[in-house]
């Protein structure tokens, strides 16, 4: 069997991935046709442009640029079921995608008729695909103390019936002013029974690490790649087998890595740490959750014990019941 078979036949899980950041390309240009004043350009060619990012500020400047354009409750299904309809070909049977909920809120659309979309999102994904779908509320950090009282007001008082997670996203550099904010908002969301899956290493140092872990509460990491600048945290993670959701060409793209034969992704399983390969925001960076595997094969030079590995990582790091982990994990060691 071919490493590309074997990609082909393998379970796959998606653990990072944004729900704006996974419009397709077709899905943002009818959607931009539909809302002019949105700025976001409304040919192929102009879109590919408008994703070439000089650096994470700018990356999420586009990404609020494009959010605007979910404007009312059919859109969030929309984008909820294409991507399942997009992950379904690539073998991927379960995702937990991120929300922000904040964003919605700030384009008028009630916390009731967000979650009844994305209740009936659900349904139709696994209906339709065959793809099983749970969500991770995410606080856009750089809009503070606000975004995090609405993230985790729709969180305990209209919760999608697959939410799994709480986190935060968005630009690391800005969440030291709302430390406290912060803070309490995930205290009580675990309290509330959700996993606390915060972004932090992305685009700042070991600090923001910490900070997730011992703030947050951290259950999982969304990238982390900077944990390498620090040893006692690298020897941390390594003991704890904290998972990483690690993302290659989320990386290169926005900035934070120079070539995607730079990137970490070796040391980090060279270190013994617990890793995850994800998308992020496939279209606009021009991926896929298939490819990740094909980058991790063909640049790095994972064989089929590796890139199995890795699929079974993301299998034990979901919220996914025990039951169907059983399963799936099964299916991957069957693929050996």
């Amino acid at each position: 069997m071919t490493i590309d078979a074997f990609i082909d036949r393998l379970p796959k899980v998606e653990l990072h991935v944004h729900l704006v950041g996974s419009a397709s390309v077709a899905t943002v240009l009818e959607l931009s046709l539909r809302h002019p004043d949105s700025g976001v350009p409304s040919t192929e060619e102009e879109l590919r442009r408008f994703y070439t990012f000089r650096d994470f500020p700018h990356f999420a400047e586009v990404y609020r640029a494009v959010n605007s354009l979910v404007r009312d409750p059919e859109d969030v299904a929309s984008l909820v079921t294409g991507l399942a309809r997009d992950l379904s070909p690539q073998n991927c049977r379960y995702v937990e995608l991120q929300v922000t909920p904040y964003a919605h809120w700030m384009q008028g659309l009630p916390m009731r008729a967000v979650t009844e979309a994305l209740d009936l999102a659900a349904r139709r994904s696994l209906d339709e695909y065959g793809v099983e779908m749970a969500y991770i509320f995410d606080i856009p950090g750089e809009f503070g103390a606000e975004a995090a009282a609405i993230t985790l007001d729709h969180a305990l008082k209209e919760p999608p019936a697959a939410l799994v997670g709480f986190g935060i996203g968005g630009i690391e550099q800005a969440r030291p002013a709302y430390r406290d904010a912060f803070r309490e908002a995930f205290s009580a969301a675990r309290a509330a029974g959700l996993h606390s899956v915060p972004h932090g290493g992305e685009m700042s140092g070991p600090e923001t690490v910490w900070e997730v872990i011992e703030g947050y509460g951290a259950e999982r990491i969304g990238h982390g790649i900077n944990c390498l600048d620090d040893p006692r945290l690298v020897s941390y993670l390594r003991e704890t087998q904290l998972p990483l959701d690690v993302c290659p060409t989320s990386n290169v793209c926005t900035g934070q890595v120079g070539r995607i034969e730079e990137h970490p992704l070796p040391r980090l399983l060279e270190e013994g740490l617990f890793v995850t390969l994800n998308s992020d925001d496939p279209p606009m960076f021009a991926t896929t959750l298939e490819r990740e595997y094909r980058v991790a094969a063909t640049v790095f030079g994972l064989g089929e014990s590796e890139l199995a590995a890795l699929a079974g990582n993301a299998v034990r790091a979901s919220y996914m019941s025990e039951e169907r982990k059983r399963e799936l994990l099964a299916e991957i060691d069957a693929l050996r």
